[in-house]
């Protein structure tokens, strides 16, 4: 694979049923994109290293609440 095209990977807790899940993808440049599976044709969001670190933290200790 060439360096430059981003892997794009879904959690291990996705459950592959095509039911609003998100990828995820180191990209070349250090920021890490997100896009939506059941849409690949829109652009995909890029946050920096650090938005998506503070994101993990957040949603790791269900600072966004349970719903």
């Amino acid at each position: 694979m060439d360096a430059s095209t981003p892997h794009w990977f879904t959690s291990s807790f996705s459950p592959g049923n095509g039911n609003g899940c998100i990828e995820v993808a180191f990209l070349p440049d250090d920021t890490v994109g997100v896009r939506d599976t059941k849409d690949r044709t829109r652009p995909a969001l890029v946050v920096s290293p650090a938005a998506w670190a503070a994101f993990l933290t957040a949603t790791s200790t269900d600072r966004f609440g349970a719903r």
